[in-house]
């Protein structure tokens, strides 16, 4: 630490009790000077006391216990913050602990800058803020809220953060196996998607929220989002507005293949824009096409289900895990006629990982590559459109069918087209 660095880290504590400052006291402005605990001033100070018992802690000789001075501060100012605020909530009938906690996290913070990692205790006051700050929606989110919402929160939560990590990531089997942590990471990557888009649907209305929900899918899997969409054509939901956010995903699936191709391999560019920008168009436009017309308003709308039921998300997963395993086993009994062939196999499964593999061999020439990309591209609709017939079935598969169908023409011609004139 140079001779600067303690007077900056102090600024910064200063600076982050002045951040929260800002919106407790904005929150309580109209209260006359002296009917406030703490305010701007106040917030600031405490930031500075923070990082004052960082910098007496920091000045200790080694060998004492390490945390002493930062602790003691903190009891005491707890202590005697609570008092007053006690005081305050006595007079107004306000027993709000908000403004306790808030102190005591913000001298945490201001402490931090000093003795720890500066940045994570600024991002730290920054997030502290947007939640003081965001109340009034925070509350009106929680009274909106159902059970059945509530509780799959709960379950998605805990399988991401309880379950996965107790799952080994080791293959089982043959031909590369199967990993338990990658089948519960897709699981988890559905239920994400159908939540989403179940809130999507509550806060956008129907239709909008399919379209929004494809959208941001799209960035992410959409295998995953056309597999939950043609669950819920199966289990009655609207064929229509479900098919088009399928397709919306598709197009915006394209465009993200071709930003990843480019960026690794520029040379790309020319073979692989014309295909993969026709491809995102055709896929948007029947999305327009099957969301003509007037859109049912929210509260015509039938009361929506469930945001995912488990087991349906996990028989979506072993599914999608299942075709991966017979890909991998048909390549490795039965080989592939060169690279095209099994850039399109891996298409099946993963398009990213078929871009990246044909990416990274840079003796590859361009024409060969960019067929290759577009093989897995083109399997991978095919697949989603099979998906889609296997799950969904009915109306949604003909729709989600004939638009694919038509992509894949209209890709296909704009790639010879390319083909053509780079020579």
């Amino acid at each position: 630490m140079d001779e600067f660095e303690p007077f900056y880290r102090l600024a910064v504590s200063a600076a982050i009790g002045l951040t929260v400052g800002i919106e407790r006291h904005w929150r309580e402005r109209e209260a006359a000077p002296g009917q406030r605990t703490a305010g701007i001033r106040t917030f600031a100070l405490i930031g500075m006391l923070g990082g004052a018992a960082g910098l007496i802690e920091a000045a200790l000789p080694s060998g004492g216990t390490p945390g002493v001075v930062v602790a003691a501060v903190f009891v005491a100012f707890a202590g005697i913050f609570a008092f007053y605020k006690w005081r305050e909530a006595q007079a107004e009938f306000d027993f709000s602990v908000t403004t306790v906690v808030a102190a005591m996290v913000t001298y945490l913070f201001g402490a931090l800058a000093v003795v720890g990692d500066l940045r994570l205790a600024a991002a730290g006051a920054v997030t502290l803020t947007a939640i003081l700050a965001s109340r009034e929606a925070l509350h009106h989110f929680i009274e909106r809220m159902s059970w059945v919402e509530l509780r799959s929160a709960i379950i998605l939560l805990a399988m991401s953060f309880v379950i996965l990590p107790l799952l080994p990531e080791a293959p089982f089997g043959p031909f590369g196996g199967i990993s338990l942590r990658a089948v519960w990471s897709l699981a988890i990557l559905l239920a994400a998607i159908s939540y989403a888009g179940y809130i999507a649907i509550r806060v956008l209305g129907s239709g909008r929220g399919e379209l929004a929900a494809g959208a941001a899918a799209g960035l992410v899997s959409s295998t995953a989002l056309t597999l939950g969409n043609a669950r819920q054509a199966a289990n009655g939901g609207d064929a229509r507005r479900l098919a088009a956010g399928a397709a919306v995903a598709g197009g915006v699936s394209y465009v993200r293949t071709a930003v990843l191709a480019i960026a690794l391999v520029p040379a790309l560019a020319s073979l692989l824009l014309p295909p993969l920008v026709i491809g995102a168009l055709a896929m948007a436009a029947g999305a327009a096409w099957l969301m003509r017309g007037p859109i049912v308003a929210q509260q015509d709308m039938e009361p929506i289900g469930n945001p995912f039921e488990i087991a349906g998300v996990l028989k979506v997963a072993l599914f999608l895990a299942a075709i991966g395993f017979a890909v991998r086993a048909a390549s490795s009994v039965f080989g592939s006629a060169g690279i095209i062939a099994a850039s399109a196999l891996a298409g099946i499964a993963d398009v990213d990982a078929a871009t990246v593999t044909v990416t990274g061999l840079l003796s590859l020439d361009p024409v060969i590559g960019a067929t290759a990309i577009i093989a897995a591209v083109a399997a991978n609709t095919v697949a989603k459109a099979i998906y889609a017939l296997i799950i969904g079935g009915g109306r949604f598969a003909r729709l989600f069918g004939a638009i694919s169908a038509v992509t894949l023409m209209l890709g296909a011609a704009a790639f010879w087209l390319a083909r053509a004139l780079v020579g």
